[in-house]
């Protein structure tokens, strides 16, 4: 018994750094219905930046949050603004073949700069943990776990009571009725990719200091993002952490029943069945027109 609950919170904690990395797809997906085939990228540009930045200031990794959101809603804006518009403006598919090519020139140049050897973060409380009955947490999933649900708490407080989110699910519900009202669509969809690529790199920090990663690490993390909205719904907070929940409870359960090769397989095998019976997702589509 001891084991079976052992794995459901290492399920859990696994799970809220799935549904911080998956967030920003979904906030992508659901606003500007663009499939950002980058979107790894970013995330593990947020986990090179805060083993820059906390190697260089000297300071916690997860103190590096801030400063890594900020430089990363920048770039997100600017991505968007000045080279995806136009291909969302040329065809439906422009988005996903100029996303994909952005990615692969990317993690070549991320191999370049920093080797394709696998890195990681290592904070000071590495290697402590503590216990809650028979049940041991490791002092750095419980910290990263935290982060997690408080930045899914802060997007989902900005999107539900802030002038920027209310123009953003205005956008996203009624875009011709946002134009007339004079929102500048394209501007808001540029902030709305920022915010998703801030969202990103916080989630490669997390993700940075709980696991190794490498270049090569991108598509998994993309897949991963994909799974999560599929599951969870598009455009949610909400759906995002109950869909990284479930992936997360189901990996775990799948390496320590099943065998550690099989995660994949169960991943894929809950995804079709959700797509059969639910194909909205649990929680559906955040930003679905209103009636």
């Amino acid at each position: 018994m001891t084991l079976v609950v052992q794995t459901i919170a290492d399920g859990l904690v696994l799970g809220g750094i799935y549904a911080l990395a998956a967030v920003g797809f979904s906030l992508i997906f659901g606003v500007l219905h663009v499939i950002n085939l980058s979107h790894g990228i970013l995330v593990l540009l947020g986990a090179y930046l805060a083993l820059i930045l906390s190697g260089v200031l000297h300071v916690d990794p997860l103190l590096t949050v801030p400063l890594v959101m900020a430089i990363l809603f920048g770039l997100g804006y600017v991505y968007q603004r000045f080279l995806i518009q136009y291909a969302v403006d040329g065809s439906a598919f422009g988005s996903i073949l100029l996303t994909f090519g952005v990615a692969l020139m990317l993690q070549n140049v991320m191999i370049w700069l920093f080797s394709p050897d696998m890195k990681n973060i290592t904070p000071t409380y590495a290697f402590t943990s503590f216990k809650l009955g028979e049940i041991s947490f490791d002092a750095v999933r419980v910290s990263c776990l935290v982060a997690s649900l408080v930045l899914l708490s802060l997007l989902a407080a900005l999107l539900k009571f802030s002038a920027l989110g209310r123009v953003i699910r205005a956008t996203a519900q009624q875009t011709m009725a946002a134009r007339l009202c004079g929102v500048n669509v394209r501007h808001v969809y540029a902030m709305t990719f920022g915010v998703s690529a801030a969202f990103a790199g916080a989630a490669g920090i997390v993700i940075g200091i709980v696991l190794p990663f490498s270049p090569a690490d991108e598509g998994t993390w993309t897949l991963n993002a994909f799974v999560v909205v599929v599951l969870g719904g598009v455009g949610s907070p909400a759906g995002a952490l109950i869909g990284g929940l479930l992936l997360g409870m189901v990996s775990t359960l799948t390496a320590q029943y099943i065998g550690p090769s099989f995660p994949n397989v169960t991943m894929f095998l809950l995804l079709v069945v959700l797509l059969l019976l639910r194909p909205q997702g649990l929680l559906g589509n955040a930003f679905a027109p209103s009636r």
